[in-house]
């Protein structure tokens, strides 16, 4: 081999063991942040892993509507509604709410009915430490006979009382009830389940 062939062969090998060690001490400064493409936060920068928040168990209040048991006979049936209170208030505001809108679509295919007058709404609701008050408008007490009164009374004073503690006391036009309806319906309060025996 000619001199000027191993002094080129030589001078290569120099060049290439230069560029080993500039990658090799790059590597070694650098780790692997660019192989992956992600820069490593600082140690103030890192974080605790965040545990994941437990789901909010749902909630739900009753309302009583009419409907048949096996036997074809009428019985009060309780429907579930998920209560969400940071928009409907108190639990037993949303249960009357959702009595006296009746029963949806998908309940009536059910055979579910209400006796409440289609007019009927809610004038006020208020709730204290030690009772709750309940004011209807006059539609409530109209319509139907004595049957429907029964019935409608009743749907009002079984959701009440399963969805509060506190005494519930009925008033139709701002007005504490004591007779329901042209057929004098006699009713005792607060309301509970003898409310109706006279």
């Amino acid at each position: 081999m000619r001199k000027d062939e191993r002094l080129f062969l030589g001078v290569t090998a120099v060049i290439m063991v230069a560029v080993c060690c500039f990658l090799g001490m790059r590597y070694l400064y650098h780790g692997d942040d660019n192989i992956s493409g992600q820069i490593l936060p600082n140690e103030s920068e890192i974080q605790e892993p965040q545990v994941p928040e437990q789901p909010e168990e749902k909630v739900y209040v009753n309302i009583f509507f009419i409907g048949q048991n096996a036997n074809k006979e009428e019985v009060y049936k309780a429907v579930n509604r998920e209560y969400d209170e940071d928009v409907d208030g108190s639990q037993i505001k949303f249960a009357i709410q959702s009595l006296i809108a009746g029963p949806r679509q998908s309940e009536r295919a059910k055979g579910v009915y209400s006796e409440i007058p289609a007019g009927t709404r809610i004038i006020s609701l208020t709730e204290t430490q030690n009772r709750v008050t309940i004011n209807l408008n006059s539609a409530f007490e109209t319509g139907g006979g004595t049957d429907s009164v029964y019935k409608r009374l009743n749907q009002l004073i079984k959701t009440a009382k399963r969805n509060t503690n506190k005494p519930v006391y009925l008033q139709i036009e701002g007005r504490q009830a004591e007779v329901i309806g042209g057929e004098g319906i006699m009713i005792t309060q607060p309301l509970n389940e003898n409310s109706l025996d006279g």
